[in-house]
């Protein structure tokens, strides 16, 4: 899997990088108990600050999709608390969908794409990300700690 930063989007880069690790944890590329690099290895890869590292794994701590650990590090561990992952994607999905109704994209769109997004996550197979507009994308792999490459 390929992390896709884009230093020139409108998006947080603790965002993107909770993102991309989220897409890879769903496509089984990230699978439960490996560990993600360390802050300081994921940030000097990247070419980013320590801190929006660490503002992402507590993201992802805070959201159930990891465990920090002092000894060692952020650890993929999944909490299953399928009612409120429910109403989390509820709230997001109200403004996609006000989005594509301003849009005039219609139910039958809609549903198509949502089937699309969901066989190519269930599938297993995740094509690379493009980066929005002509922004400088950094691919990062290999980047050592207990996981495969992120």
């Amino acid at each position: 899997m390929f992390l896709k930063i884009d230093f020139n989007s409108d998006e947080a880069i603790y965002i993107q990088l909770r993102n991309q690790i989220i897409m890879g944890i769903a496509t089984d590329m990230i699978r439960e108990g490996d560990t993600l690099p360390s802050v300081r290895q994921m940030a000097d890869y990247i070419g980013i600050n320590m801190h929006t590292v660490n503002k992402a794994y507590s993201v992802l701590r805070q959201e159930g999709f990891v465990k920090l650990d002092r000894r060692k590090g952020a650890v993929v561990s999944l909490d299953v608390d399928k009612i409120q992952a429910i109403d989390d994607m509820r709230g997001d999905l109200d403004v996609v969908l006000a989005w594509g109704i301003c849009k005039n994209i219609s139910r039958d769109e809609i549903h198509h794409l949502v089937d699309e997004i969901y066989d190519k996550y269930t599938a297993g197979v995740w094509g690379q990300m493009t980066a929005r507009g002509p922004g400088k994308v950094r691919n990062c792999r290999n980047m050592g700690g207990g996981c495969p490459p992120v």
